[in-house]
């Protein structure tokens, strides 16, 4: 069995997307070899007209806590593939799936795998979405060092990135997994909103099954981010919000009085800003509900 994950075409490495080879091969040992015809889907926004297309070799999908959100939905679900379970409601109302179908997403397992004795040493940590990492990390780095607080980057070694998470005490996540991962570790964070380009769909499904509200912070765009950068992904609500944050910004504003105003925005954002935290008696149901499916999973091989 091979593990399917997304994989950028700019060939930069992406926490969520990453996190797969270093998970799930933990969590099921002597499982995943080369043989792509039957394949797992694990952490991820997968489920839409597109993942026949790219894993045309599997006679056998397994599907496991992956969600719906990018692209075009399923017409209908191939009757190859396998469901042990999706993100959330909002994945399992989208592929018509039964409501037991929504657990939360894998991520959360990382507890069962990532122990430190490290104690909360940072108060704030901002970790953008691997887009925007791409495009403006020395701008993010220079505002987070005028912040003082720590800059995460999406595109470091999976283990850099959850020791990082593990010391902070409150996570400025525009990177969901950034988020799920806080969550697990007990790490309080706050969703952070810098384009249109962040999907709420995929936020309000995790968040649903987690039990929490989904109330992003909007900061300002950066002007290093490239128009393609800037994709309205979210609805045309966000393409409003992308015209207004362009005539607030953009258009009127020099370079150096923007990004003091983003600064002003995000010392308000640590002032102000709630974190969020999922009970402890639902993380554990959560996992327990996971692991409990990856047991079944793991006695019938898949089958």
């Amino acid at each position: 069995m091979k593990i399917f994950y997304y994989r950028r075409r700019d060939g930069q490495p992406n926490f969520g997307d990453e996190l797969n080879t270093w998970l799930w091969p933990q969590l099921l040992p002597n499982f995943f070899d080369n043989d792509g015809t039957t394949q797992f889907i694990g952490t991820g926004t997968l489920l839409n007209h597109r993942l026949p297309q790219r894993t045309t070799d599997a006679q056998r999908l397994i599907v496991f806590s992956s969600g719906a959100g990018y692209e075009q939905p399923l017409s209908q679900i191939p009757p190859h593939w396998h469901i042990v379970c999706v993100r959330g409601p909002l994945s399992a109302d989208r592929l018509k799936l039964p409501a037991k179908k929504a657990i939360t997403d894998g991520g959360i397992l990382v507890r069962r795998c990532f122990t430190t004795d490290s104690k909360k040493t940072v108060s704030h940590a901002f970790m953008p979405h691997i887009h925007h990492a791409n495009f403006a990390d020395v701008t993010w780095k220079t505002l987070c060092e005028t912040m003082g607080i720590s800059y995460i980057d999406p595109r470091w070694p999976i283990e850099q990135i959850l020791q990082a998470i593990s010391t902070t005490e409150v996570l400025l996540a525009e990177a969901m997994h950034g988020a799920i991962v806080a969550d697990a570790l007990r790490t309080a964070w706050i969703p952070v909103v810098t384009s249109p380009r962040i999907l709420s769909f995929k936020w309000q499904d995790w968040c649903a099954s987690i039990g929490v509200k989904y109330r992003p912070w909007r900061l300002l765009p950066l002007p290093d981010y490239p128009k393609y950068a800037r994709g309205l992904r979210s609805s045309l609500r966000a393409g409003w919000l992308w015209t207004q944050w362009g005539q607030q910004t953009l258009t009127h504003r020099p370079i150096n009085l923007l990004n003091r105003s983003i600064a002003d925005s995000m010392a308000s954002l640590i002032k102000q800003g709630r974190p969020t935290l999922s009970s402890d008696s639902t993380l554990e149901r959560l996992t327990t509900q996971l692991e409990e499916a990856l047991s079944s999973l793991k006695q019938s091989g898949g089958y």
